[in-house]
């Protein structure tokens, strides 16, 4: 391997996120800088949202329950029909 083109290798780089927190790292920058980390992030606090901006949920609830119903009534008219 060729020597002296790999970058500096430093074992406590410092990260600073928005939120405040601030922990010690290794990286090849001395400090870092994030927006979002495992404090502050919403899958591991717990308080994810879902957004549902185009109303895909809702839809496909509809029409899951309306396959539901379709379902359900073509049963019934089967076993009536089967009855007679």
């Amino acid at each position: 391997m060729k020597d002296k083109i790999h970058p500096t290798y430093y074992h406590d780089a410092a990260v600073r996120c928005g939120c405040g927190n601030k922990f010690v790292t290794g990286s090849t920058l001395q400090e870092l800088s994030v927006e979002v980390c495992s404090n502050c992030h919403p899958l591991y606090t717990g308080k994810q949202k879902m957004v549902d901006t185009q109303g895909r949920v809702d839809r496909f609830k509809r029409l899951k329950e309306k396959s539901s119903a379709t379902a359900t009534a073509r049963l019934s008219v089967k076993k009536s029909k089967k009855r007679k």
